[in-house]
């Protein structure tokens, strides 16, 4: 998708900043990169005007710091100027492969360092932006989004907190609820779904995929990721199966009713490709069960998608479903953390989310409308028509 010029009908909110936290340099580079190249390129005669004052730059990042102490408590650190800015602060709660020295030890930062992090960073800058918006992909704590007992409402409580320091909007992806927002409800929230990338991603990496429901499906591996796949089936044209997990309410494993097994809503699947779309792989259980079930039906070739990729227990069992022929591909965006060895293996597809987070932070600089970016419904048209004309 090339910028177009509609943002220059508005002036910038103020100066632009990112601010990338640790563990989202390399996100931040590239994005910083895109919007560093756009506005090289992009002409309008009211560049030279005083609103548009250090509109182009060679970079865009705030320097920050968040130095320890030898106790492990840490302060946020400004580097610069950012009086008057528009500041997107970039945040992973989920990367893990940080650490810090506590008392001589040394701890691998957890989403509740990252989130503390993110409190001292904006709590540093002292209200003098003029605007702030957190681009957290992950949301902290959003599996933890509703009550079913004397629980705590760990997510609505972080976005409360967020705003009650000046936070202006909050950006993230593929919330786990969306309707977590209803915490705040006078501020910004989006939660934006990558499906134009994922369709670019597997159209890219997949040159003889058969777009139509004879050859190809779409798959809810429970039914919270339904509304997804409803999504993706309807935007390709394909059929859409389901599956439920039946757990076992009568015990508790590692907080959670254990799953005695994963049953299928849908039609068919033999000899079909088939498309197992979520918001997360976390230990990779599930996914790969209802792979094993897929295989068991007599699909054809498995590709597995998740906006965020975990894989909490490693990559040990993903690589002998592998070997064993349960899936072909995994597709997971760089909107976390990503280790070498997820990065190394020959079945994983890299999503990039850098150049659609970059478009979002200069379409919102203008303060003018993104809802044609967070509508992908034309770009994957586009998408797949050229797919089927180069296959022709």
């Amino acid at each position: 998708m090339q910028r177009n010029e509609i943002d220059l009908e508005t002036i910038p909110v103020g100066s632009l900043g990112l601010i990338t936290l640790r563990g989202c340099e390399q996100l931040g580079r590239k994005i910083n990169d895109y919007i560093v190249e756009w506005r090289r390129e992009r002409e309008s005669e009211h560049k030279t005007t005083i609103a548009f004052a250090g509109y182009q730059r060679d970079n865009y990042i705030v320097k920050t710091m968040v130095p320890r102490f030898g106790s492990g408590e840490a302060k946020g650190v400004i580097n610069e100027s950012v009086r008057g800015y528009d500041l997107y602060i970039l945040v992973d709660v989920c990367n893990y492969s940080l650490t810090y020295s506590l008392c001589g030890e040394i701890n691998h930062m957890s989403p509740d360092d990252h989130y503390q992090d993110l409190k001292r960073i904006i709590a540093a800058l002292g209200g003098k932006a003029r605007r702030i918006t957190v681009i957290m992909p992950f949301l902290y704590e959003s599996r933890q989004h509703k009550r079913s007992g004397r629980e705590s409402l760990d997510c609505a409580m972080a976005l409360r907190e967020l705003i009650s320091m000046g936070v202006d909007n909050i950006i993230t992806f593929d919330a786990h609820d969306p309707r977590v927002q209803n915490a705040i409800p006078l501020s910004g929230f989006e939660t934006v779904q990558p499906v134009y990338q994922f369709i670019k991603a597997l159209l890219t990496h997949i040159d003889d995929l058969e777009l139509d429901s004879e050859h190809m499906m779409i798959i809810s591996p429970d039914e919270g990721a339904m509304g997804r796949a409803v999504y993706y089936s309807n935007v390709l044209g394909l059929d859409m199966g389901m599956f439920y997990k039946r757990r076992d309410y009568s015990r508790v494993v590692d907080g959670r009713n254990p799953i005695v097994a994963h049953e299928f809503l849908g039609s068919s699947v033999e000899g079909k490709d088939v498309f197992i779309i979520d918001d997360m792989i976390s230990s990779g259980e599930s996914m790969l069960d209802v792979a094993r079930e897929l295989k068991a039906r007599k699909a054809r070739r498995i590709y597995l998608a998740a906006t965020f990729g975990l894989f909490t227990n490693g990559m040990e069992k993903f690589d002998r479903a592998y070997e064993d022929g349960l899936f072909d591909k995994i597709l997971t965006t760089n909107l976390v953390y990503q280790s070498p060895e997820l990065l190394s293996r020959d079945y994983y597809v890299d999503v990039d989310m850098s150049k659609y987070i970059a478009l979002l932070i200069d379409t919102l600089n203008h303060d003018a409308s993104i809802s044609n970016l967070l509508n992908p419904v034309e770009r994957i048209n586009a998408r797949v028509s050229e797919y089927r004309k180069n296959k022709l």
